[in-house]
């Protein structure tokens, strides 16, 4: 069935718009259970991701602290706070993001599952999480080898979903996990071993396509209007995936800004629609040189942030063809790559 075209849904519940039934489920879609097959390329769906937006962007629940383990995915919480203002203190509730681990396990046929990697994130979208982790870090090629994703489940217990298990239709090498560590600023201990390594695996990004500036000074207000978690908490990173006109395709937060970059990239890699070579990915933070390599694995060609590049993500963002946008705020922006991309950009000297 041809997909209808759908406006975002910030909101909880499942997507009921039309087609949503033939996509690869995943795990915010509260439905899949653990040992669930991704149907076969010709039953699976391979629209544009700007049609197979889904729901929840964001989960926010009115409940008490008592309550939030009874549901999963749950990304803020209510806590009692005692506040000072005006030399006084008052006691009233408020929302602080939720931060739990995840351990990510990739299975191959006949193999016991292997522990990837366990990263501290906000629960929501943790399928989508685990395959872009997998995919932007060079470990999962595409859907194609997918046979299985499940939702979350619990390693101590029966409330914290902190275990998924990626099942692929090919052996899982477990040597490639045997890699050299640096540190970054951005991110703590990141597994690789040189630059040159990690752009083998980023094709340079092709020529194209062209975006009016009028179009990206316009991208940080649609993003942050559609914040929903961050409202709540002001504790949250987002990423938001545009398509060329400006329209939001899908909205992603955590409490890590890489997080939400796996996120994006996982939910067009699980709708067949990657690469998204027609889009336009804006982050809430400042670039490092990771965000720019998931991206580039990606094959998105404009990325864009309110605040500023690196050394390492710009050098990074040229060698690969992309154009990368830094202190995009209000009409104003600085771009450091490949600015042929952007229409409307008239030269002058600045001495």
């Amino acid at each position: 069935m041809p997909f209808e075209p759908r406006t975002v849904i910030v909101d909880r519940g499942i997507d009921q718009a039309a087609g949503a039934r033939d996509r690869i489920p995943f795990e915010s879609d509260r439905t899949l259970e653990a040992g669930d097959r991704v149907g076969s390329p010709s039953q699976a769906i391979h629209s544009p991701i700007s049609q197979a937006i889904d729901s929840p962007i964001s989960d926010v629940i009115d409940s008490p602290i008592l309550e939030e383990f009874d549901r999963p995915g749950v990304s803020a919480r209510r806590v009692e706070v005692r506040s000072s203002a005006a030399g006084r203190g008052v006691d009233r509730p408020d929302w602080v993001v939720v931060e739990e681990p995840l351990e990510t396990r990739a299975q191959g046929p006949g193999q016991d599952p292997i522990s990837v990697a366990v990263t501290m994130r906000t629960p929501g979208h943790d399928a989508e999480l685990a395959v872009g982790f997998l995919h932007t870090e060079g470990l999962l090629a595409g859907r194609d080898e997918l046979t299985a994703v499940p939702e979350p489940r619990s390693g101590r217990s029966k409330k914290l979903c902190n275990v998924i298990t990626i099942k692929l239709n090919r052996r899982f090498d477990p040597d490639s996990l045997r890699r050299n560590f640096f540190a970054t600023s951005s991110c703590g201990l990141c597994g690789k071993a040189t630059l040159d390594q990690l752009l083998v695996r980023c094709p340079p990004i092709p020529a194209g396509p062209e975006v009016d500036r009028e179009i990206i000074i316009r991208l940080p207000e649609a993003l942050r209007e559609a914040q929903r978690v961050f409202d709540r908490t002001g504790g949250l990173h987002a990423a938001g995936l545009f398509d060329l006109k400006g329209r939001l395709i899908a909205l992603r937060e955590d409490v890590g800004r890489h997080n939400a970059v796996d996120k994006i990239v996982g939910r067009g890699l699980l709708d067949g629609a990657t690469p998204l070579s027609r889009h336009i990915l804006l982050v809430s933070g400042r670039i490092g040189f990771e965000i720019v390599q998931k991206a580039a694995v990606a094959g998105i060609p404009i990325l864009c942030a309110v605040s500023a590049p690196t050394s390492l993500s710009v050098e990074t963002a040229n060698k690969v063809g992309m154009t990368l946008v830094g202190f995009l705020r209000g009409d104003s922006f600085n771009v450091y790559t490949h600015y042929d991309r952007i229409i409307g950009l008239s030269q002058e000297v600045v001495i």
